[in-house]
């Protein structure tokens, strides 16, 4: 993988035909981060089309560009189309085309260059240009320093600097996460500096959601939790007959692996959901213990230290077990 720089002139020449992509069940990272570059390589005058592999959540509807995203689980024929005689592909938030889910097969066939920006570990060799930087806070702080890095920071106007600041925002936890460097704050200064309003982005996220969001968090804290003292972790088990009772949506469970963290002494959380076609599972822990390896040896997952995923094709209690019968394994360490 040449380093992304190295596609400067690539971009600086004749008008290209470039796709955007990010991982199923986009957050507001990947939304934000692949709407950014969308807005950018358009002023370049660049022939540019954002296709999710999935649905996204309602509350990141608000932001610039989602409206004229396409969805490949929707969409499939309008996607293919969008698909076909590209340039470039950039695929961001994102490190293996498996994270694409069904859209995985087209992506394969595509001839064009493939460009990555990432911060996760170990990315598939299928990249011709990227940056894989797992010191990043997210991919919208790598979008933003490379706009910087092409020449263009007067590009970088209103509509990219809401989109960055949101992905920014939502992956380091509000700013509290281990993540938050320096890096980050230089990067939101300079945003606020050229008049990047942050309130109506943080209230556009989270507190944009419907009532039964919320007494669905009330039920899964109160019936769905276990607190595992002897491993100083926690769980949340959510069976499908809760999502389909409470009408959950793309992106109603988003930070609820985190509730648990606040409890004394929970090292670790885990939320495992009963997706009905598979379970899905998140991570969360605090200081060394190491989600991202735990999901990868035991859940068919990964991501980062301290931030990962998994899934399943057990049944909820089954999974549940195996999680448990992990914890055995892993005491020593979450002690």
């Amino acid at each position: 993988m040449k380093p992304l720089i190295e596609i400067k002139p690539v971009l600086n020449s004749a008008p290209k035909r470039i796709a955007i992509t990010m991982h199923q069940r986009p957050d507001a990272d990947a939304m934000g981060a692949s709407l950014a570059m969308f807005d950018y390589l358009k002023q370049k005058g660049h022939s540019v089309q954002v296709i999710s592999p999935t649905v996204f959540p309602d509350f990141l509807k608000w932001m610039p560009g989602c409206g004229q995203v396409i969805v490949f689980e929707t969409q499939k024929d309008k996607a293919v189309e969008a698909l076909r005689d590209n340039d470039i592909l950039f695929c961001l938030d994102f490190n293996s085309l498996g994270r694409t889910k069904d859209l995985a097969a087209c992506l394969e066939k595509m001839s064009c260059i493939k460009v990555l920006l990432d911060h996760h570990l170990e990315p598939q060799q299928v990249f011709d240009y990227g940056r894989s930087d797992i010191s990043a806070a997210s991919t919208s702080l790598l979008v933003y320093e490379f706009i910087v890095e092409m020449g263009d920071e007067k590009l970088i106007n209103n509509n990219i600097a809401q989109c960055i600041y949101a992905g920014t925002m939502t992956d380091t936890g509000s700013f509290r996460f281990t993540s938050t460097s320096d890096r980050v704050h230089e990067m939101v200064a300079k945003l606020m500096r050229n008049g990047l309003e942050h309130e109506p982005i943080h209230q556009a996220i989270y507190d944009n959601y419907l009532e039964s969001r919320l007494r669905f968090i009330g039920h899964a804290l109160l019936n769905r939790l276990e607190v595992l003292y002897e491993y100083n972790v926690a769980v949340i088990a959510i069976p499908y007959g809760d999502i389909q009772h409470f009408g959950l949506k793309t992106g109603d469970t988003e930070g609820l692996v985190n509730y648990p963290l606040s409890i004394k002494g929970i090292k670790m959380a885990a939320l495992i959901i009963d997706r009905k076609e598979e379970v899905r599972m998140s991570f969360r822990s605090k200081g060394d213990f190491d989600v991202n390896s735990f999901a990868r040896k035991y859940f068919e997952g990964g991501g980062h230290q301290n931030a990962a995923g998994g899934r399943s094709s057990d049944t909820l209690e089954k999974t549940v077990a195996r999680f448990k019968e992990a914890l055995k394994e892993n005491k020593a360490t979450l002690g």
